[in-house]
């Protein structure tokens, strides 16, 4: 362990920020994290229902999580995940398939034969197809249409994909869909823990706190100044906190509204837009599908996906309720993200029961609105040349945000993986710089 007498400042306190703190407090460095709203997480916070705790966005841990799982290893937690093979649908035109197996692919009507053939003669081979290509410049589009043909990328991968991106998504680096594909699986083994994210929120809290540092909710930074020589962040209510360093979670254009004149200057220039999203979770009397993920396509819907989250973690996770996500990425500047919360609830409800009707209103039990306004980078071709870095030169900041995770997709273990890069980088620095302050 490494004993310092630098005082460290986290801002924000998602995964990201978490994971930062509690591995600087592990390494004997005082810390303090920020969190400006009420709940730690972030995109894990969570809400009450019943005597449940339950997260606003779906979530779930995949076994190739090396990052994450040692860190829950770490805080005790390893063994508390339980896994479960989950499975894979599609609702296409309004009308529902099964999309896991070979057979599956064969009785998939929206592609014809020849197509289908194609479509899973190619998926076998995608991920070799990509080893040694320069996917950074190459854009998804136009390494898909190559691949599986005009038709397919069109009626499938277009909607699809496009979901996550909006009408970018012809244009995002085929890296970042190659990376995602080895993570992603039709029929995959996936975890989740006893307690859901709220446990590992609280564990993480709780050994931050054991090692000596300090955790503080409902305090916004208002300004942030820093220089080589240390750091200064005025909260909201006037109080100045003085740190030798500073780690931002917090997303890029949130940073340059918090820096002060001289830091912005200094700061990434880097221009990413971001999707939001809105989420709605249901409770729901009865199961769906039993399908964990079911991408929707061209169905009248305002929603473009459904997670039936009680597929993985079991009605009992949710008080005997089946809980199922409805989800639509979007800007935050959308029409769909500034409406109010009750008439999207209204609205996915009756979407929801019209695209499965076996569903009747008396099976809804509560149906809960979220949103979150920076979700998912929109990276640009080359954007690993243009990534920035994690340290801000000529200053004591040092960055960990979505927009470094790049080419790893977006998920709780690339922002642990990150972080563990830019901690060691620190705890380095400090060392050397601590050692160098004893010499006489």
């Amino acid at each position: 362990m490494t004993t310092s007498s630098s005082h460290v400042a986290v801002i924000g306190g998602g995964i990201c920020g978490l994971a930062a703190a509690h591995r600087l407090a592990r390494h004997g460095v005082r810390v303090t994290l920020l969190e400006a709203s009420d709940q730690l997480g972030g995109l894990g916070s969570f809400f009450a229902h019943q005597d449940q705790w339950v997260e606003r966005f779906y979530h779930c841990v995949m076994p190739t999580d090396d990052d994450l799982l040692r860190l829950l290893e770490e805080l005790g937690l390893k063994d508390s995940v339980r896994w479960r093979k989950t499975t894979m649908g599609m609702v296409v035109d309004g009308k529902r398939h099964r999309f896991n197996s070979a057979l599956d692919l064969l009785r998939f009507t929206p592609l014809r034969f020849h197509e289908r053939v194609r479509f899973g003669v190619v998926s076998l081979l995608l991920r070799r197809s990509g080893r040694g290509r320069d996917l950074d410049t190459l854009r998804t589009e136009d390494w898909l249409r190559g691949l599986y043909g005009r038709r397919v990328w069109e009626e499938l991968f277009a909607p699809m994909f496009g979901s996550k991106f909006g009408s970018s998504f012809g244009d995002v680096p085929a890296l970042y869909l190659w990376q995602r594909l080895g993570r992603e699986r039709n029929v995959a083994t996936r975890g989740y823990p006893d307690g859901g994210y709220k446990a590992i929120i609280d564990a993480l809290r709780a050994a931050i706190e054991g090692a000596g540092g300090t955790v503080r909710t409902s305090v916004p930074v208002h300004r942030l100044h820093s220089t080589a020589d240390g750091s200064s962040l005025t909260l909201n209510d006037g109080e100045v906190l003085t740190v030798d360093r500073v780690i931002s979670t917090v997303p890029l254009p949130v940073l340059h509204g918090l820096a002060d004149e001289e830091l912005a200057a200094r700061l990434p220039r880097t221009e990413l837009a971001y999707q939001g999203v809105v989420t709605a979770a249901f409770f729901l009397r009865r199961p769906l599908t039993g399908h964990y993920w079911t991408p929707v396509l061209r169905s009248g819907t305002g929603f473009d996906g459904v997670v039936e989250m009680s597929a993985l973690a079991g009605p009992e996770a949710y008080g005997g309720s089946h809980l199922v996500y409805v989800m639509r990425y979007t800007d935050r500047a959308s029409r769909l993200f500034a409406r109010d919360t009750a008439g999207i609830a209204a609205q996915w409800t009756a979407q929801l029961i019209d695209l499965f009707p076996e569903l009747t209103t008396d099976d809804v039990e509560e149906v809960r609105v979220f949103k979150a306004p920076f979700v998912e980078p929109v990276y640009p071709l080359g954007y690993l040349a243009r990534r920035p870095p994690t340290t801000v030169d000529g200053t004591g900041l040092r960055l960990a945000t979505t927009a470094h995770v790049y080419p790893d997709v977006t998920s709780w273990n690339s922002s642990v993986k990150l972080v563990n890069d830019v901690t060691d980088r620190l705890l380095d620095d400090l060392g050397r710089r601590e050692v160098g302050a004893r010499v006489p």
